[in-house]
Parts: C-alpha cells; sequence; structure tokens
C-alpha cells in the first residue's frame, strides 16, 4: 500500500452534482488500485459536517473532484487552505477567476487572446428585447457543462431561454462564433494535445457532453500544423495568466469560414471531469498519459497555494 491517505471530494450542491459524482468515482476507484488509501465524501452545503468528515479521515491529500459553484469557484479552496491541507488543482484566486466568465475574459482580453464580442446586461434587459443581433449565445456567468446556455438564432430561441432562465440577475451576452469547437488540456504549464468535438446535433451541450453517441470526439484535431500549434500556445498563455496549476482544459471556437481563420477563448476549466466520457483523459491517453498516471500527476502536484 502507498503511504499517502487521501479524501476525494464529489457531489457537491451545484447544478453538476451528478458530473462530480461520475467524475469522483471514477477517481475513487483509480486511485484505490494504484494503491493509495483512499475515502470519498459527498460534500454538502453544511461546512461543520465537512470538517468532521475531514477530521475522522485526516488526509495527507485532498483530490477535489467537484464541479461548479462551491467546488470551482474558490470556496473550498479556501476552506483547505485555513486547513492547510495540499488540494489538486488551483488556488483560490485562479479558482474563483476562471469560473467568474467576466473576470477570466477580462484577463484574457487584456494579455491579447481573442473572445467573441460580449456584453453583460440583467436578466430584466434580456426580457425587454434582443440585446445583440442574432445569432448570439446567452450564458450564465459562474456555471460550467453548459447549463444555462441558449444558442439564439430565431424568436423560438430566445423566448425558450428567457422561460428557462434560472441562473441569478446577470446574463452574458456573446456573439455566436461560427466554425469548429476546440478543446486543448494543458497539464503543469505545457500544453498536451487539442481535441475536435462535433455535436450529431445542437451545439456541445450538456447532454452532449455526459451521453455517448452524442457526440464525435476527433483526437488530435484536424487543424493545419500551424493552426494546432497556435491553439496549443493561447491555451498555456491562458493557463499561467490565470495563475493556474497542475490540469486545465481552455474551450475555443475556430472559425475557419473566412479567408482569416481566428481562435476566440471561451473558458477554462480549471477542473475538468474525469468522466468516461471528459476530454482531458482522452487528450492524454492519446499522447500515452494514462488515466492512472493523469491521477498519479495531480497528486504530486498537489499543494496549498497560500
Amino acid at each position: 500500500m502507498k503511504s499517502k491517505k487521501i479524501a476525494v471530494l464529489m457531489g457537491g450542491w451545484s447544478s453538476e452534482r451528478e458530473v462530480s459524482l461520475s467524475s469522483g468515482n471514477e477517481v475513487v476507484a483509480a486511485l484505490s488500485e494504484l494503491g493509495y488509501s483512499v475515502k470519498s465524501i459527498d460534500v454538502q452545503r453544511n461546512l461543520p459536517k465537512l470538517l468532521q468528515e475531514l477530521e475522522e479521515v485526516k488526509p495527507e491529500i485532498v483530490f477535489n473532484a467537484l464541479h461548479g459553484v462551491g467546488g470551482e469557484d474558490g470556496v473550498i479552496q479556501g476552506v483547505l487552505e485555513m486547513l492547510q491541507i495540499p488540494y489538486t488543482h488551483c488556488g483560490v484566486t485562479a479558482s474563483a477567476i476562471a469560473m467568474n466568465k467576466i473576470l477570466s475574459r477580462k484577463i484574457f482580453q487584456y494579455i491579447g487572446l481573442a473572445t467573441p464580442p460580449w456584453k453583460l446586461i440583467s436578466f430584466d434587459q434580456l426580457q425587454e428585447g434582443h440585446p445583440m443581433e442574432m445569432p448570439y449565445v446567452i450564458k450564465p456567468i459562474g456555471e460550467g457543462s453548459s447549463r444555462g446556455v441558449t444558442l439564439v438564432f430565431n424568436e423560438t430561441d430566445y423566448q425558450q431561454s428567457i422561460k428557462e432562465w434560472n441562473f441569478g440577475e446577470d446574463v452574458l451576452i456573446e456573439k455566436f462564433i461560427p466554425g469548429r469547437e476546440i478543446h486543448v488540456a494543458v497539464i503543469d504549464d505545457k500544453a498536451i494535445g487539442a481535441i475536435e468535438i462535433k455535436p450529431l446535433q445542437g451545439f456541445y451541450d450538456y447532454t452532449a457532453k455526459y451521453t455517448p453517441g452524442k457526440a464525435e470526439h476527433i483526437m488530435p484535431a484536424p487543424l493545419t500544423p500551424d493552426a494546432y500549434q497556435e491553439v496549443l500556445e493561447l491555451a498555456e498563455k491562458a493557463h499561467k495568466a490565470l495563475g493556474c496549476h497542475g490540469v486545465t482544459r481552455s474551450d475555443f471556437r475556430y472559425d475557419d469560414t473566412t479567408d482569416n481563420p481566428k481562435f476566440y477563448i471561451l473558458e477554462l476549466n480549471t477542473q475538468p471531469g474525469m468522466t468516461p466520457l471528459s476530454l482531458v483523459p482522452e487528450i492524454a491517453a492519446y499522447v500515452g498519459i494514462s488515466f492512472k498516471d493523469l491521477l498519479e500527476k495531480k497528486i504530486k502536484a498537489a499543494r496549498c497555494h497560500q
């Protein structure tokens, strides 16, 4: 048996709870097979209970398999910093900034990365009429896994988005970028590969991400050598600009419908999924990094940041 005792935090209370449970179960199984002493903790919105469970386990390392609000946005990271328990992935600041699509985009733009033209409006303003010429995209500020994302191509899309909105007062509106969906994995500040995703219907939404057969995964992304290298460098630049640590995934749209193709960064994910359909493990496997090797890298990189 390996000496390290690891607590895997999973579940949580965000809209991505089921994704987190899937990721967490995969991580627990793999780490157990590697010989670690592993204990899973289903995190609730109950700090005293979490503190008690951590005290009982007394982990040397926390593997953070939480997704979404409370797990990726700096909240749980702050708790672990106070307890001085080394944990996987990014620290408080990088996690909070990456989860906030407004803050992260401002930084991306400041360092010269292209983002889709965007604006921040209130939900009341959205209800007053189209905030941008169609087609455009409606997004929550701080959700993941495409929760709450709507592509507006017509009036029906617009009315449906208003009817289903349940993500707070602030709304991100961005111009729809035609072209292709490209995702890049970065490990320890180095981009290891890019994958293209082709949804069979609609866009790469929550269902397409987590339902087998709903999207085609093409690894490596069929780009020209120059374009492939460019998107790797853009992902590394984004990773470093936000002060990220360990493993991240950057999501891009590649508009190759014009004579001057261009990459637009959409967001950076500080805690990429570890589910059977997740992209980072797939990219890693292509370059010879097994799922267990990937987890070992995360364990070795675990630390407190403050």
